[in-house]
């Protein structure tokens, strides 16, 4: 287990970055977890990260990939909606979305 530094406080990250409890993320903490996967967040990654928060919020799950991929389509981007969700998170959506959302690393679903 390590730690994650996000302004003055300082959270508990897995072997692979993840936050081992979801409730210590805060927007400062989803900018030190991109700023450590190379990201900086726009207003788009901010419109993902939301609306998984607030999935995450509502049904105590994370949302599958498709759930994001169809906010975003319902947001304007349509068809381009899954290309662009993996261009804002180019390592994937496990990896970088979920990661910075401050969700648990999902089991059984793979990095991509």
């Amino acid at each position: 287990m390590a730690e994650i530094s996000a302004g003055s406080a300082r959270v508990s990250i897995d072997e692979e970055g993840y936050l081992i409890d979801p409730g210590d993320w805060s927007e400062p903490v989803a900018e030190a977890l991109a700023h450590s996967e190379g990201l900086v967040l726009g207003d788009e990654h901010w419109q993902v990260i939301r609306f998984m928060r607030g999935f995450f919020d509502e049904h105590q799950v994370i949302p599958d990939a498709r759930f994001t991929i169809r906010h975003l389509a319902d947001q304007g981007l349509g068809t381009k909606a899954r290309s662009r969700l993996f261009e804002l998170f180019p390592y994937g959506y496990v990896k970088q979305a979920c990661k910075v959302a401050g969700m648990r690393r999902p089991r059984g679903w793979s990095t991509g």
